[in-house]
């Protein structure tokens, strides 16, 4: 007999997880279903960004950070280390504990919260009179009958057309993440977040990197005077990057792998690398869902089609995170989960897509929310900027870091900002001063006039908020 659920979520990640708890909170009696396996073969919940994504990422980049600045930053604060050696086994065990604390803290929840956990591959069987029947596939087949079913399967990563991953030599984020030595020469395609986080990471141990980018541009989707701050960061830093290439020819062998491509002014060049990483993006994960078998509509990138509420073409049916529309980010997965369980149950869900912050964990730290310069040009927008470099901080200056800068742009009427962009040590936690500005629809005169903590990095969004207006506190 067929288990009856009031709300069955399909996929364990950010948006799945998070929904299944906010419905169960909000009284349905709800079920999730997840298929990533840890290394023993149990349940590890929480999708591409608790496995081989988002968490162990950035265990990996503390570790190599940890290591660069034993290696080339302790004796300025008077430390003597000797000789630094890093044991990669030992590294990369330590991101697989912190990957199973998190796969561990979201069973718990589920439990907390008396969400039903089924592990195995779930997909659409048949409408039924009280819903739809969802089968799942593990060590033991079961079936159940949701009367609402939100799709939350996330996405895979995009290989190369005719170079497929095997992540021995040619490796997606996955096999990226799990290098058992440092490599003397590693290649990556692609400068986006997975490609240069990954390419910092060994960097950092001592590979030599190159990365190869067929844009003509570095961080086409970063504000352009942010971008280029970076740009010249990781350069000083011996990330070798080449842009606007095209490529050819992938050839693995013995010694590695070598590629062929033209650079930008159309010579044609070889790399002979130890490891390719390609990271050329992501692509919604659909497979094995059945959801031609129930009349579910897909767009032509396969992504599940929905409207601004989430809901596909089926009623009853939802679906959130990288599978649908929009920026393929956790948190955006997350926010999209607690709204639809709280349209589930008659709430106003709600997600604003203007405010959802980016970062890039590379260091320096990359971090924006809202509308770049060259967006507010295009749309014509009038506008007034305002910058202010962490060279200037006295925080960034003890804690040895000056890179970079915090910018703000902002209505040049109203004085609304419109975004925020930051490149320098913990952009990532500033950012959110930001988001919460944004929505609430401050100014950057609220910002400037608010009371940061002295000395602190948060000083640099004030002084930069304050040079909207061609002002300073910083004498």
């Amino acid at each position: 007999m067929s288990k009856q659920f009031d709300v069955i979520v399909i996929g364990g990640g950010p948006g799945g997880y998070i929904g299944a708890i906010r419905a169960a909170q909000l009284g349905f009696n709800v079920a999730c279903i997840d298929e990533w396996k840890n290394d023993k073969g149990g349940p590890a919940p929480g999708g591409t960004c608790t496995n081989v994504g988002c968490i162990p990422s950035k265990a990996l980049l503390q570790s190599s950070e940890h290591f660069e600045h034993a290696n080339k930053h302790f004796a300025e604060h008077g430390i003597s280390t000797g000789k630094v050696t890093m044991d990669v086994a030992k590294m990369v065990g330590r991101k697989d504990a912190v990957v199973k604390q998190n796969n561990d803290g979201i069973l718990y929840l589920f439990k907390k919260n008396k969400v039903s956990f089924f592990h195995g591959r779930g997909s659409f069987v048949k409408a039924v009179e009280s819903g739809y029947e969802i089968k799942v596939a593990g060590v033991t087949e079961e079936t159940l009958v949701g009367k609402q079913v939100i799709v939350a399967t996330g996405s895979n990563a995009r290989a190369l057309p005719g170079v497929a991953f095997d992540e021995e030599n040619i490796l997606s984020n996955d096999g990226a993440l799990r290098i058992g030595a440092v490599p003397k020469k590693l290649g990556v395609i692609g400068s986006g977040v997975i490609g240069l986080e990954m390419g910092s990471v060994w960097r950092r141990l001592g590979a030599d990197v190159t990365v190869l980018e067929g844009l003509p541009t570095f961080l086409g989707a970063v504000d352009e005077q942010i971008a280029k701050e970076a740009k010249k960061a990781f350069d000083k830093q011996g990330l070798k990057i080449e842009l606007g290439v095209k490529i050819g020819d992938i050839k693995t062998g013995k010694k590695g792998v070598s590629v062929a491509y033209t650079n930008a002014k159309g010579e044609a060049q070889a790399l002979d690398v130890d490891k390719l990483i390609v990271s050329i993006g992501r692509v919604p994960n659909t497979i094995g869902l059945n959801a031609e078998g129930v009349g579910l509509q897909l767009d032509e990138r396969g992504a599940i089609v929905v409207d601004g509420d989430c809901k596909t073409n089926l009623p009853g049916v939802w679906a959130v995170g990288d599978v649908v529309r929009g920026p393929m980010l956790a948190h955006k997965a997350e926010e999209e989960g607690v709204a639809v369980a709280e349209r589930i149950a008659g709430q106003h869900g709600h997600v604003n897509f203007n405010t959802i912050p980016w970062v890039i964990y590379t260091s320096p730290e990359i971090a924006w929310v809202g509308r770049t310069e060259q967006q507010l040009k295009a749309d014509g927008v009038k506008y007034k900027a305002g910058s202010f470099p962490f060279l200037a901080n006295g925080r960034a200056r003890a804690l040895g870091d000056t890179t970079g800068m915090v910018k703000f742009l902002a209505d040049a009427a109203t004085d609304e900002i419109l975004g925020v962009h930051i490149v320098g040590p913990m952009a990532s936690e500033l950012i959110a001063e930001a988001v919460v500005a944004m929505e609430f629809k401050a100014s950057a005169e609220d910002i400037a006039r608010i009371c940061h903590a002295h000395p602190s990095l948060s000083e640099a969004t004030k002084e930069a908020a304050l040079a909207v207006d061609k002002r300073t506190l910083n004498f």
